[in-house]
């Protein structure tokens, strides 16, 4: 990472790992921020397929406090959702004891 980004030039298309280094968030930050519109890979990449991003255009992004605040406040606000999900399977703890082994209660009424 320290010599990627101690080029003198970078190149024209940067990886998404290239592309989180460049911009400091963490590389599974990316997939989120394409999910959200924050970011555009560089032509018509297959869902599963290896995505570029044009240098310039980051370069941009990188200089702008609107689109930086916002692209973090997408991440923070991705993460909550999906622990409030997690939380929610777990009924809310943390440790989820009511498993497939929990014993099983007779019904009241029989």
């Amino acid at each position: 990472m320290e010599r990627f980004l101690n080029l003198k030039q970078l190149p024209a298309r940067l990886t998404i790992e290239e592309t989180a280094w460049f911009l400091g968030f963490s590389s599974h930050d990316i997939p989120i921020l394409v999910a959200r519109g924050f970011l555009r890979p560089l032509g018509h990449p297959a869902h599963n397929g290896q995505k570029f991003f044009l240098a310039a255009t980051l370069d941009e992004l990188r200089r702008d406090e609107k689109w930086f605040s916002k692209a973090c406040d997408a991440i923070v606000e991705y993460w909550r959702r999906k622990n409030t999900r997690k939380a929610g399977r777990n009924g809310g703890h943390k440790d989820s004891s009511s498993g497939a082994n929990a014993p099983q209660f007779a019904n009241a009424d029989g």
